[in-house]
């Protein structure tokens, strides 16, 4: 037996951290972002967060195959093809921000910052125009320097979707391309910076499935005409979000 695949069998807690993996996947299947809400608080009390983070995203990698095909016929492409390559563009500037910023403050503006964004969505603003490339292009670069900082991906751009007048099939269409290829296209920074070990790839492999069986399912769940169930799921996922990323956990 592979000593990574040891190691991973040997992970106290796994039938938890299993379990919680495909809870995420539910979320995950049905909202399109919320997935490492759920599945981090409850996998660090088992597994160091470097591996955590390794290993769902090395899970993460099925979505591929049960929920983006349908996302991709049903995301406005060229928007979220703009969204993905700014934010990979500035992701690793965000992560080394993460080793010599004060992330603490940074969190802090970035939180205020999601906070009233929220807010004013509940309250009934959108945007009253179409997005324009540059603006495409300046959200997907602070989705991904926020990202990397703070490890907040999802909420920024969902909140910019949630802004616009597009209906919630095309908003979490777009979530869903957008979160799950720049996962993906962090694995090899991970790999270079040493987190992406043989151990997390064999727990992902674990967890993979149950992640998979997860999305079907909060696929099937998902209903275009769900307008108003979706955006309440999608705001209370962002605030619970803003809440568990305050600094004063710490």
């Amino acid at each position: 037996m592979p000593d990574g695949l040891a190691t991973a069998l040997m992970v106290p807690g796994l039938v938890w951290v299993v379990l919680v993996t495909f809870v995420a996947g539910v979320v995950y299947g049905f909202a399109g972002f919320g997935a490492a809400l759920i599945f981090m608080p409850v996998a660090v009390v088992f597994l160091e967060p470097p591996l955590a983070v390794a290993a769902f995203s090395v899970s993460a990698v099925i979505s591929l195959f049960t929920v983006v095909p349908r996302a991709w016929r049903e995301c406005d492409r060229p928007a979220t093809v703009q969204l993905i390559i700014a934010a990979s563009v500035t992701a690793s500037i965000g992560l080394y921000g993460l080793a010599n910023f004060d992330v603490t403050l940074v969190r802090w503006l970035v939180l205020g910052v999601t906070t009233v964004t929220l807010l004013a969505l509940i309250a009934g603003w959108r945007r009253q125009t179409d997005a324009t490339t540059p603006a495409r292009l300046g959200i997907g670069a602070a989705t991904g320097l926020v990202g990397g900082l703070t490890g907040l991906m999802g909420p920024i751009v969902v909140l910019f979707q949630l802004s616009s007048a597009d209906g919630a099939g095309r908003s979490r269409a777009n979530t869903i391309v957008f979160l799950t290829v720049t996962s993906i296209l962090l694995l090899p920074l991970m790999a270079l910076q040493g987190v992406l070990t043989g151990a997390a790839i064999w727990l992902g492999m674990i967890l993979l499935p149950a992640y998979g069986l997860g999305t079907v399912l909060g696929q099937k769940l998902f209903t275009p005409g769900s307008e108003r169930v979706y955006r309440t799921v999608a705001y209370g996922i962002i605030a619970a979000a803003i809440a568990l990323g305050l600094p004063i956990w710490e």
